[in-house]
């Protein structure tokens, strides 16, 4: 599944980050914390591994 904008990949960067024990669980805010604890690392590392160039910064709201 990839990842719908450059916020969603950067937090599921630092998820998976934290999940490998690369950094600190504790650094973790926001979606960032919640995608660690509910997602496992091969989710993560998909959504980790999107393309940024054709993604916006935010998704926009409907």
């Amino acid at each position: 599944m990839p990842a719908k904008s450059q916020a969603q990949q950067k937090a599921a960067g630092a998820a998976l980050s934290a999940k490998r024990g690369d950094t600190k669980k504790s650094m973790l805010k926001g979606a960032s914390r919640s995608m660690e604890k509910s997602m496992s690392e091969k989710e993560l590392k998909d959504l980790a591994e999107t393309d940024r160039n054709e993604l916006p910064e935010k998704k926009e709201s409907k």
